[in-house]
């Protein structure tokens, strides 16, 4: 029989001190039985006129015998985190120990399958991560150096609409680096809140007088209860405000306004929601536009991550900004287009940012 064959039978055997809580008291039953083993043993080899020199060696090994079944499970688990430690160390998280004794043991072992979980994950994001921001950037990169070389070889003369697609795709990177740098940020945990009171009339104005500019043919209209202020970080709120409006102006059809709307909470604090006329999100993907480089369905693809539209990093800003001020954001249930709410408390409770808020584990 082959060692595999046997380890995997040796596996299978039953664990009976897996109900203990306790390794001590495990250790404590496994040298009381040896030692009652010992002794039966002794004494039947004295009832049978065996002398001790013949009987003492039998019942040592005896008694480890019965240990070794008694005790089995009880350091495996050790021994399956050794071998998985090993194969991370690799770059293979795929590895998991056998968890089944409610000790201090059984305890590391699903603590320790957690943490091999959690890895696991990281690393899928982390290539996932790299393979989009490769994707991103490819694209403009691609379609600008397609101009310029066809302006460079005569081919396209260089007019004004040429030229400005040139400059779309510049702008579309300068977009794409600054999220980025954003990313960056939020994973190395340097970004803190620097909560002052805002007027939030004159702030919305200059956030949609930013966003207009950008995109002169899109119409933001304005809905705020006069004299409103609020206790916020003006920098964090500018990233979910404009991240909103320019995912909400993408997707608007032509001609059809962009609304924002500004109140206070009822338990204090501020409300903003921003809602477009576009194709809208589908319920089952409302959890996940908030998540890294967010992939859907068709009509999710419209909204995120297109070529010539967003990155799929905004929504993941505006959500990370609005938790790193204790609050809330969805998106709400409507019968047309998309219609998103940010909460912020007051004042804000500050929670420290991880990657993993931002990716969706998210």
């Amino acid at each position: 029989m082959s060692a595999p064959v046997v380890h995997r039978l040796w596996a299978k055997l039953p664990r009976p001190l897996d109900p203990l809580r306790s390794i001590k008291v495990k250790f404590g039953i496994v040298a009381a039985v040896m030692a009652c083993t010992a002794i039966l043993m002794v004494l039947w080899g004295y009832l049978l006129d065996f002398r001790a020199r013949q009987t003492l060696p039998v019942a040592v090994f005896g008694s480890l015998v019965v240990a070794q079944l008694l005790a089995h499970g009880m350091t495996s688990p050790l021994r399956e985190m050794t071998a998985a430690a090993r194969a991370m160390a690799r770059g293979d998280y795929s590895r998991r120990v056998r968890a089944t004794s409610r000790d201090e043991v059984g305890e590391l072992a699903q603590a320790f399958n957690r943490m091999a979980a959690d890895l696991a994950e990281v690393d899928r994001q982390r290539r996932e991560f790299v393979a989009n921001v490769s994707h991103e950037l490819r694209t403009p990169i691609s379609a600008l150096r397609a101009v310029l070389e066809n302006v460079a070889d005569g081919v396209t003369p260089a007019t004004p609409d040429v030229l400005e697609s040139a400059l779309e795709q510049t702008e579309r990177l300068g977009r794409l680096v600054t999220q980025l740098l954003d990313m960056s940020r939020v994973d190395a945990g340097a970004a803190r809140l620097d909560a002052s009171e805002i007027d939030v009339a004159a702030f919305l104005g200059d956030v949609i007088a930013e966003a207009s500019a950008g995109r002169p043919g899109g119409a933001i209209e304005a809905d705020v209860v006069p004299g409103l202020r609020a206790v916020a970080d003006r920098d964090r709120l500018h990233q979910v405000v404009a991240n909103l409006l320019d995912n909400a102006s993408r997707h608007s059809p032509p001609g059809a306004p962009v609304t924002v709307t500004a109140r206070p909470a009822e338990d204090g604090g501020l409300v903003l929601e921003v809602a477009d006329e576009g194709p809208g999100i589908p319920p089952s993907e409302r959890a996940r536009v908030f998540e890294r480089f967010s992939r859907g369905t068709a009509v999710q693809a419209a909204r995120i991550g297109t070529p010539g539209g967003g990155t799929g990093l905004g929504l993941a800003i505006a959500r990370w900004a609005v938790d790193l001020h204790g609050g809330d954001i969805r998106v709400l249930d409507t019968a047309r287009g998309c219609h998103i709410r940010v909460t912020i408390p007051d004042p804000p409770v500050e929670r420290p940012e991880t990657a993993d808020e931002v990716s969706g584990g998210t």
